[in-house]
């Protein structure tokens, strides 16, 4: 790792003046603070906040990053996050990444910055933060990935089986005799690329089932884009009938959008979503939903974190990938398709 020195050194400059440039740079003359910003990036030198309180010991934080803060299922991962490492005198600091490794990038600089013992990570979509996490593992930073991990990456992760989630709600569909069933968001390797969109097409396909290219709408993972999308999706000619939303937050942008077109679930439409939070059990009716299991999830993450800070974690050891079980909660609004009838509204 780089230090002040080292960017004094190269930019022919005193310590002091390397300093003044980080904190005073106004005092610089152009040319000497140019050199002295042109030495950090070469070195890809980073300030420790807290190097002071550390001296002489070592940090009791750990950094979490979420994808979105007032979603339900980071708040509980948080939640429990922070009471597992509480017991163990950690301290939890929170950042949020709105899904978007570029957004992520400053944020993991930030929690650096603060010296945290490891980071665990809902990465966000994009290659923006990749090359900077290898670079902070490299330096002896624990990462740990939860909720969605990166096609390659080689850190150690916590996540729902999504893929046997999402074979089991279209299985679940299917049963009741839906064809036309349309997930609220379609894969893509850059906007949405995870687990649950790109397995959709392929359990469809498995039970001779078709996604009509209508149906087929690449989008966030947003409360606003998901009414948005059911809108127009029931719109069509030939609307599906049967939506399953990738998570809660989008299960209440298509609860919104169903009530204004005057539909009623389940009657003229079925609806399923990912996320057991606890709206879809308190609607008319009461929302079918694949629950994950969020509180373990976070406990086993914490465990890892704890393990490797307080046990070590060898260079060769492989990085360990933990999937867990999702469950099929079944409620009131799900029921076999209306035949030969318009589900589209008004």
């Amino acid at each position: 790792m780089s230090t002040i020195q080292d960017v004094a050194r190269l930019a022919g400059v005193s310590a002091t003046t390397a300093k003044r440039a980080l904190r005073d740079p106004d005092k610089l003359t152009p040319d000497t603070l140019a050199r002295v910003q042109a030495a950090i990036a070469q070195l890809h030198y980073e300030p420790d906040v807290r190097a002071g309180s550390l001296r002489g010991g070592h940090s009791r934080t750990v950094g979490l990053v979420v994808a979105s803060i007032v979603e339900p299922f980071f708040a509980q991962f948080a939640r429990a996050a922070a009471r597992q490492l509480k017991a163990a005198d950690y301290t939890l600091i929170i950042s949020e990444n709105e899904y978007s490794a570029r957004l992520e990038l400053p944020e993991l600089r930030r929690l650096y910055g603060q010296r945290v013992a490891a980071i665990m990570l809902r990465p966000g979509y994009g290659p923006d933060s990749r090359e900077y996490l290898e670079r902070l593992s490299g330096r002896g930073l624990f990462i740990l990935e939860y909720d969605y991990v990166p096609d390659r990456s080689g850190f150690p992760s916590v996540m729902l089986d999504n893929a046997q989630a999402m074979r089991e709600a279209v299985a679940y569909l299917h049963g009741l005799g839906h064809t036309r069933i349309a997930a609220l968001g379609t894969y893509d390797p850059v906007v949405h690329p995870e687990g649950r969109s790109r397995t959709f097409p392929q359990a469809m396909r498995e039970r001779g089932l078709d996604v009509p290219p209508e149906y087929q709408r690449v989008t966030l993972l947003t409360e606003e884009r998901a009414y948005a999308l059911t809108h127009e999706l029931l719109a069509l000619p030939t609307p599906p009938s049967a939506l399953i939303a990738l998570t809660g937050t989008q299960a209440i942008g298509a609860f919104q959008a169903i009530q204004e077109r005057g539909l009623r679930l389940p009657g003229d439409l079925s609806l399923l979503t990912f996320d057991n939070y606890p709206w879809t059990a308190l609607v008319e009716p009461p929302i079918t939903v694949i629950e994950q299991p969020v509180e373990q999830m976070a406990e086993l993450a914490v465990s890892a974190v704890l393990r490797a800070l307080e046990e070590g974690r060898p260079a060769h050891e492989p990085a360990q990938h933990t999937v867990l079980p999702g469950r099929l909660i079944v409620r009131g609004s799900c029921a076999p398709p209306r035949q030969h009838q318009p589900v589209s509204g008004r």
